[in-house]
């Protein structure tokens, strides 16, 4: 039941919200729905030792061979933790922003927030692919009708990645589905398929393709940071902070326990695409001179070590990657925050246009430093435990004769990420400051509230991960079994 709630919560109250004319009422029930999705989802966390609770399946498309089969294991709960708090943060950190025609801005938003929690929940083939159609749709809405001046361009070709994307993952879906004896689209089905290598081979670049856009990987992140630029920041703190997760989750749910043998072929291959990201995501984030563009290269070089790590094969570098998806969505969506409150007091993102706030803006100023310093991965910050795991996995891989130079490479993000965000704070925030920011005013008591909290779990994660780490115990058991049916490849 708690499984079904968290899509139907969202799903329902987005709907009814297009019937909500008044702009305050809209937001507050906006707001209320998503607190309430949030609780569900706690709930579902204490529910553990009861299966039934966490799972629902029944007949939904019984002639194609489809169910509506959802589960609630330790990977959706804890994207779907991570989905359930962003989008309360991000209404109350965009409260202030006004929107026209505000009930159809916040019913699309509820409604991506049903699509992403049935992409994390999707146990059928099939029903994965319709939510992650639904996540994505509302999306293209949101950018092309709130965006800025360049929304059109930037949205169609939004469009034309994610759309090419979900296409050839289609054809592999429906071709999986054939395969299968039981001609069902059940997860399990897929999990027991046995394929031979060429054949994995192609559906493998299919199913990539499509997560690599999605995350996004090098060299099919293009879309990304001009997507980040132009969509309103609600938009962007979703995109960034938990629809990229959709990528990954793709990766560890699907791609490897699915076709085993081609993710280990290709895993050098996929490896040497997220490293060469990591560095040109970074030093391209040294160059920007907007602050949503910085971050925007920042996550790409993020996400690149996440899918090393995934390729990597380990199970130390997979519980990596599974509490740094949950940390990375946390520590972005902070930095969107601040970066919103920014422009919204002087109209400009631009670095070279700010300075000196940290005299006028103390306590935005420290919570910023915090929040920048848990994205690079700062010791005793939630960043730090996810990274340090997921470097251990890259270096003890023995799936790759290039585990050093992977290792170097992905190393070296570290260093650019520490030059890029520490020259921003310095320029944004220290030196004195100017015409524009001599007027500078505090964040408020709300605004403060919500960037508290990111950073109570910044230090709460960094200081003792374990309850996360021991969530996803099982599913990264379960992962390793799967994926690793080639281990006798892999002994010298």
């Amino acid at each position: 039941m708690v499984a079904v709630l968290l899509i139907v919560i969202p799903l329902l109250s987005g709907l009814f919200a297009f019937f909500v004319k008044n702009e305050k009422t809209v937001r507050s029930w906006a707001l209320f729905a998503s607190l309430v999705t949030l609780a569900v989802s706690a709930l579902g966390l204490t529910m553990l030792n009861k299966p039934a609770n966490l799972e629902f399946t029944c007949v939904w498309l019984g002639d194609l061979g489809s169910s509506f089969s959802i589960k609630l294991d330790g990977l959706g709960q804890l994207l779907c933790l991570l989905t359930a708090v962003a989008f309360p943060i991000v209404f109350i950190a965009t409260w202030n922003s006004n929107y026209k025609n505000a009930n159809r801005f916040f019913a699309l938003m509820l409604l991506s927030q049903a699509g992403l929690m049935g992409v994390f929940l999707a146990m059928d083939a099939l029903l994965f692919y319709f939510f992650w159609e639904l996540a994505l749709i509302p999306v293209y809405f949101l950018c092309s009708q709130w965006g800025g001046e360049k929304r059109i361009q930037v949205t169609f070709k939004f469009f034309i990645y994610t759309f090419v994307g979900s296409l050839l993952m289609l054809i592999g879906i429906i071709y999986l589905f054939q395969q299968t004896p039981d001609h069902s689209f059940s997860i399990q089905s897929f999990y027991d398929l046995k394929l031979d290598s060429s054949t994995q081979t192609w559906i493998f670049w299919l199913f990539f393709t499509a997560f690599a856009i999605k995350m996004p990987v090098f060299p099919f992140h293009t879309w990304q940071p001009d997507t980040y630029e132009q969509a309103p920041t609600a938009v962007t703190m979703i995109l960034s902070g938990v629809m990229v997760k959709m990528g990954l989750l793709g990766l560890l749910r699907w791609l490897l326990p699915v076709l085993p043998l081609a993710s280990y072929s290709w895993g050098d291959v996929v490896m040497s695409m997220a490293v060469i990201g990591i560095v040109y995501g970074s030093l391209l984030a040294m160059q920007q001179d907007d602050l949503k563009r910085l971050v925007a290269y920042s996550s790409i070089a993020h996400i690149g070590l996440m899918c090393a790590a995934v390729f990597a094969e380990t199970r130390i570098g997979t519980q990596g990657v599974m509490i740094q998806m949950f940390n990375h969505g946390i520590n972005i969506i902070g930095l969107w925050v601040i970066i919103e409150l920014i422009e919204r007091q002087f109209g400009t993102r631009k670095i070279s246009e700010l300075g000196g706030l940290a005299q006028k803006a103390p306590a935005m100023a420290m919570l910023f430093v915090i929040i920048a310093m848990a994205n690079i991965a700062l010791p005793l910050t939630n960043g730090f435990v996810g990274e340090f795991l997921m470097f251990n996995g890259i270096f003890s891989t023995t799936g790759t004769k290039y585990t050093l130079a992977f290792t170097i490479l992905a190393g070296l993000g570290i260093i650019l990420g520490a030059v890029y965000t520490l020259n921003m704070i310095r320029k944004v925030f220290y030196g004195n400051t100017n015409a524009l920011t001599e007027r500078a005013m505090d964040i408020s008591v709300g605004e403060r509230a919500i960037l508290i909290a990111i950073v109570a779990a910044i230090f709460v994660i960094g200081v003792y991960p374990k309850p996360v780490l021991e969530l996803t115990n099982s599913f990264v058991d379960a992962l390793i079994n799967k994926s690793d049916i080639f281990s006798s490849l892999k002994r010298p």
